[in-house]
């Protein structure tokens, strides 16, 4: 009997050439499946990055118009945790670089990072010191980066809101 135990100890000892190509094959089926799922996550990353952009320049926008309510008399700049931000109409410029007065707009107050440095790039700006000026910025990298942008219109008119508008369609 005590060899009978043995015996069938041996036998037991490990998996057999025949299962261990059954679970290769079997993983290497699971990972052609899984594969195409996760090819492209570097444009859902883009247009994530895009929308976050699009949540920064609208909350940003709000809270310069809300300090320049604070303030009265409808200031030509407010300052947001020290940096200085051109106002037209009660809300930021669409400056995308340093104003000659040393502000900035829309994306400094915003926190948006274009050029070498940032995930944008401005395309579209007639960015001045009229009202109703343009500002867009694209992801770097977008497969259709005009169907992957950002833009902000600065309000035309005094009681009026700027239009901020986000297409993520092809990133």
């Amino acid at each position: 009997m005590n060899m009978m135990n043995q015996m069938a100890a041996r036998k037991e000892k490990g998996f057999t050439l025949i299962e261990l190509v059954m679970v290769i094959v079997i993983l290497g089926i699971l990972a052609a499946f899984a594969l195409p799922r996760f090819a492209d996550l570097g444009g859902e990353a883009r247009a994530a990055t895009v929308q976050g952009a699009f949540g920064a320049i609208k909350s940003a926008s709000a809270i310069a118009h809300s300090k320049a309510l604070a303030v009265g008399n409808s200031p030509a700049s407010v300052d947001l945790e020290g940096q200085t931000v051109d106002m037209i109409n009660d809300y930021p410029q669409a400056l995308d670089v340093t104003g000659a007065a040393g502000n900035g707009g829309i994306l400094d107050a915003a926190q948006v990072t274009t050029g070498t440095d940032g995930d944008f790039a401005v395309v579209d700006t007639n960015a001045g010191a009229t009202a109703g000026d343009v500002i867009v910025i694209q992801a770097k990298g977008a497969t259709a980066p005009a169907n992957c942008q950002v833009s902000y219109t600065e309000p035309a008119a005094a009681n009026t809101a700027p239009t901020i508008t986000v297409d993520v369609t092809d990133c």
